[in-house]
Protein backbone atom coordinates (compact mmCIF):
# COMPACT_ATOMS: atom_id res chain seq x y z
CA UNK A 1 0.00 0.00 0.00
CA UNK A 2 1.73 3.27 -0.57
CA UNK A 3 0.14 6.96 -1.62
CA UNK A 4 -0.93 7.87 -4.93
CA UNK A 5 0.63 10.99 -6.32
CA UNK A 6 -2.45 12.18 -8.69
CA UNK A 7 0.22 15.04 -10.63
CA UNK A 8 1.55 11.47 -12.38
CA UNK A 9 -0.94 11.50 -15.26
CA UNK A 10 -0.36 7.76 -16.26
CA UNK A 11 -0.80 6.76 -12.73
CA UNK A 12 -3.94 9.10 -11.93
CA UNK A 13 -5.75 7.53 -15.79
CA UNK A 14 -4.99 3.79 -14.31
CA UNK A 15 -7.11 5.03 -10.99
CA UNK A 16 -9.64 6.28 -13.07
CA UNK A 17 -9.80 3.41 -15.15
CA UNK A 18 -10.22 1.23 -11.79
CA UNK A 19 -12.83 3.67 -10.98
CA UNK A 20 -14.62 3.25 -13.84
CA UNK A 21 -14.60 -0.58 -14.22
CA UNK A 22 -15.47 -0.57 -10.35
CA UNK A 23 -18.36 1.86 -10.06
CA UNK A 24 -19.98 -0.10 -13.24
CA UNK A 25 -20.51 -2.56 -11.12
CA UNK A 26 -22.26 -0.89 -8.60
CA UNK A 27 -24.64 1.74 -10.81
CA UNK A 28 -25.67 -1.66 -12.30
CA UNK A 29 -26.44 -2.98 -8.78
CA UNK A 30 -28.62 0.51 -8.00
CA UNK A 31 -30.00 0.83 -11.22
CA UNK A 32 -28.17 4.78 -11.59
CA UNK A 33 -25.87 5.16 -14.01
CA UNK A 34 -24.87 9.41 -13.94
CA UNK A 35 -23.16 8.50 -10.51
CA UNK A 36 -20.24 10.96 -10.33
CA UNK A 37 -17.20 8.35 -10.32
CA UNK A 38 -18.59 7.18 -14.06
CA UNK A 39 -18.66 10.90 -14.94
CA UNK A 40 -15.87 12.15 -13.33
CA UNK A 41 -12.98 13.33 -15.70
CA UNK A 42 -9.37 12.34 -15.68
CA UNK A 43 -8.57 16.56 -15.21
CA UNK A 44 -11.13 16.76 -12.42
CA UNK A 45 -9.41 13.47 -10.57
CA UNK A 46 -6.20 14.92 -10.45
CA UNK A 47 -7.82 17.96 -8.88
CA UNK A 48 -9.16 16.53 -6.45
CA UNK A 49 -8.37 17.53 -2.63
CA UNK A 50 -8.81 13.56 -1.10
CA UNK A 51 -6.02 11.75 -0.06
CA UNK A 52 -5.60 8.91 -2.15
CA UNK A 53 -3.74 5.31 -1.06
CA UNK A 54 -3.35 2.77 -3.86
CA UNK A 55 -3.18 -1.13 -3.44
CA UNK A 56 -1.00 -3.16 -5.49
CA UNK A 57 -0.69 -6.23 -6.55
CA UNK A 58 2.93 -6.78 -8.09
CA UNK A 59 2.47 -3.63 -10.49
CA UNK A 60 -1.12 -3.79 -11.21
CA UNK A 61 -3.12 -0.75 -8.86
CA UNK A 62 -5.93 -3.87 -7.62
CA UNK A 63 -7.39 -0.90 -4.97
CA UNK A 64 -7.69 2.42 -3.63
CA UNK A 65 -9.11 4.33 -1.16
CA UNK A 66 -9.54 8.11 -0.77
CA UNK A 67 -10.38 9.88 2.40
CA UNK A 68 -11.10 13.97 3.33
CA UNK A 69 -10.67 14.85 7.11
CA UNK A 70 -12.19 17.70 9.03
CA UNK A 71 -11.45 17.74 12.53
CA UNK A 72 -11.36 14.12 13.94
CA UNK A 73 -13.94 12.92 11.73
CA UNK A 74 -12.42 10.91 8.77
CA UNK A 75 -14.97 10.38 5.70
CA UNK A 76 -14.24 7.47 3.44
CA UNK A 77 -14.85 9.43 -0.13
CA UNK A 78 -14.06 6.65 -2.23
CA UNK A 79 -13.32 2.50 -1.99
CA UNK A 80 -12.37 0.66 -4.92
CA UNK A 81 -11.56 -2.47 -5.62
CA UNK A 82 -10.44 -3.69 -9.48
CA UNK A 83 -13.74 -6.62 -10.01
CA UNK A 84 -10.63 -8.93 -10.82
CA UNK A 85 -9.82 -8.83 -7.17
CA UNK A 86 -13.21 -8.80 -5.68
CA UNK A 87 -13.59 -10.94 -2.84
CA UNK A 88 -9.77 -10.89 -1.66
CA UNK A 89 -9.56 -9.04 1.54
CA UNK A 90 -8.44 -5.92 -0.53
CA UNK A 91 -11.98 -3.56 0.19
CA UNK A 92 -11.38 -4.67 3.93
CA UNK A 93 -7.52 -3.72 3.81
CA UNK A 94 -7.76 -0.32 2.55
CA UNK A 95 -10.11 0.23 5.47
CA UNK A 96 -7.66 -1.15 8.16
CA UNK A 97 -5.28 0.98 6.50
CA UNK A 98 -7.72 4.40 6.87
CA UNK A 99 -7.94 3.30 10.48
CA UNK A 100 -3.99 3.21 11.26
CA UNK A 101 -3.28 6.26 9.31
CA UNK A 102 -5.44 8.34 11.53
CA UNK A 103 -4.95 7.11 14.73
CA UNK A 104 -6.49 10.36 16.56
CA UNK A 105 -9.42 10.88 14.38
CA UNK A 106 -12.58 9.10 16.90
CA UNK A 107 -15.17 8.88 13.38
CA UNK A 108 -14.72 7.50 10.29
CA UNK A 109 -17.75 7.86 7.59
CA UNK A 110 -18.88 6.16 4.92
CA UNK A 111 -21.56 6.05 2.13
CA UNK A 112 -22.53 3.47 -0.58
CA UNK A 113 -25.53 2.63 -2.61
CA UNK A 114 -28.22 0.78 -0.79
CA UNK A 115 -28.42 -1.90 -3.03
CA UNK A 116 -24.96 -2.90 -3.17
CA UNK A 117 -25.03 -5.35 -0.93
CA UNK A 118 -20.83 -6.60 -1.48
CA UNK A 119 -20.23 -2.86 0.22
CA UNK A 120 -22.88 -2.52 2.82
CA UNK A 121 -21.81 -5.95 4.06
CA UNK A 122 -17.73 -4.69 3.93
CA UNK A 123 -18.78 -2.03 6.07
CA UNK A 124 -21.09 -3.25 8.49
CA UNK A 125 -18.64 -6.14 9.08
CA UNK A 126 -15.73 -3.82 9.60
CA UNK A 127 -17.82 -2.26 12.51
CA UNK A 128 -19.39 0.69 11.10
CA UNK A 129 -23.03 1.03 11.67
CA UNK A 130 -26.00 2.42 9.41
CA UNK A 131 -26.52 6.49 10.09
CA UNK A 132 -29.69 6.74 7.90
CA UNK A 133 -30.47 6.94 3.68
CA UNK A 134 -31.29 9.45 1.71
CA UNK A 135 -32.74 9.41 -1.73
CA UNK A 136 -30.33 10.66 -4.40
CA UNK A 137 -32.84 9.86 -7.41
CA UNK A 138 -36.15 8.25 -7.76
CA UNK A 139 -36.28 5.52 -5.89
CA UNK A 140 -32.45 4.93 -5.56
CA UNK A 141 -31.17 5.41 -1.95
CA UNK A 142 -27.81 5.94 -0.36
CA UNK A 143 -26.77 4.51 3.31
CA UNK A 144 -24.39 6.43 5.13
CA UNK A 145 -22.49 4.66 7.78
CA UNK A 146 -20.46 5.50 10.94
CA UNK A 147 -17.53 3.99 13.09
CA UNK A 148 -16.44 5.29 16.29
CA UNK A 149 -12.65 4.30 16.65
Amino acid sequence: MRPLDLRDEALAARLLAMQQEAYAIEAAMIGLWEIPPLTESLAELRASHEHFTGYFVGEVLAGAVATERAGDVVEVSRLIVLPAFFRRGIGRALLAHVVAANPDARRLRVATGTLNAPAVALYQGFGFVEQGRREVAPGVWVTHFEKAV
